[in-house]
């Protein structure tokens, strides 16, 4: 990819947001620099599992968001290389007893009115989706929408797709912003120089309130750390994303002490992915043995055939959450040319093309896809 000192756009973070916002505004004409302190997903974007999920959020904004990239994602399958690993394999939400199946059910209707195709599975019939799923459950909900990608790979075929649209500069970290004279943005410092663009976005994912600060504006971005355990290559004992029904109420809460709900998915390389955690512990990258026991009783709970697995290697991440649980999307009216895509906590890799496409309009004045007001990254500070 070309070097260069002077683009349309500036895009700070090389995840799954950042390169999707550079590949759309690309796509749009414009002349895009990314920079990012470390490699392509090298953040929040390397450590995820690639969900693509309509099934856990409520209707909302958070859903449209989702809504709009299922779509998005679809087409991008289309024109990126198989070996992004898009696979629409749909999801599987299940529960032990009745009180969580009407949970469940009450939850489906609610998206179903937002365009969600949800379909009720009898505890019977479970075993027909996932053969190795442990009988006696009450039932369960099909979501076919959902979807899976290798998170890492998306990121760098959308960097990559543009071709020479896009300069991709690595291992530069941003240590300023520039602003005029009337204080709108012209470009950012680095160790490496200055650049310049009469734009910029920020899409530094759990770091993103550190760079809203350089730019002397409140984005009250936390991580909120995750374990993921990977078993070794097996048959394909799991085919969907399947998960219990309390993993929908640890998305929704904002609590800061541990939570863990089973998560469990196969890959088409052959290794099961097991999740998932929640805690607000900062940066701390600690190896936590009672959230990994915890993990493992869980899923072997939902597939017992896991019990004699071996679990190869483990791995942690940490989400990028905001308070309100929706992510800062768009241009900041606090700081003319400065524009936010961050804060998307757990569900960054699957809204990540919508989320790029706002932006791509939003700098070239093309009509949104949906309501931007939701998503307004000066919101927190109207509210404080």
């Amino acid at each position: 990819m070309p070097t260069r000192r002077t683009s349309d756009v500036i895009v700070v973070g090389a995840g799954v947001v950042g390169a999707a916002c550079a590949y759309y505004a690309a796509r749009a004409g414009l002349s895009v620099t990314v920079l990012d302190r470390g490699p392509v997903a090298g953040g929040t974007t390397g450590a995820g599992e690639g969900n693509l999920l309509v099934s856990d959020k409520e209707p909302g904004p958070e859903l449209d968001l989702a809504l709009l990239s299922t779509g998005l994602w679809r087409e991008l399958a289309e024109l990126l290389p198989p070996q992004i690993e898009y696979e629409p394999k749909g999801g599987l939400v299940v529960a032990a007893g009745e009180a969580g199946m009407q949970a469940l059910r009450d939850f489906a209707a609610g998206q179903g009115k937002a365009g969600v195709r949800a379909e009720e599975v009898p505890g019977d019939r479970l075993q027909e989706l996932e053969p190795h799923l442990t009988p006696g459950l009450a039932g369960g909900f099909h979501y076919p929408q959902d979807a899976q990608v290798m998170p890492a790979l998306a990121a760098a075929h959308l960097l990559r797709t543009v071709g020479d649209r896009v300069c991709l500069r690595l291992g530069e970290e941003v240590t300023g912003l520039l602003t005029a004279a009337d204080g709108s943005v012209r470009g950012v410092r680095t160790a490496a120089g200055e650049v310049h663009a009469p734009h910029v976005v920020n899409a530094a994912g759990t770091w993103g309130g550190e760079f809203a600060r350089l730019a002397g504006v409140g984005l009250p971005v936390l991580p909120r750390r995750g374990f993921v355990l990977v078993t070794e290559p097996l048959p394909r004992v799991v085919r969907r994303k399947v998960y219990a029904a309390d993993y929908v109420a640890d998305v929704a809460s904002g609590s800061a002490a541990l939570q863990t709900s089973a998560v469990v998915e196969g890959t088409a390389a052959g290794p099961v992915l097991i999740g998932a955690s929640r805690e607000r512990v900062g940066f701390d990258r600690t190896l936590s043995t009672e959230v990994l026991r915890r993990l493992a009783a869980q899923a072997t709970a939902l597939f017992p055939v896991l019990a004699g697995v071996r679990a190869m290697r483990t791995y942690v991440g940490f989400r990028p959450y905001l308070p309100d649980h929706l992510p800062a999307i768009g241009p900041d009216p606090r700081v003319p040319g400065l524009l936010h895509a961050c804060g998307h906590e757990g569900a960054g890799i699957g809204l990540a093309p919508a989320t790029g496409l706002l932006i791509a309009r939003s700098l070239g004045g093309g009509e949104l896809p949906l309501d931007p007001g939701p998503f307004n990254p000066a919101r927190f500070e109207a509210t404080a």
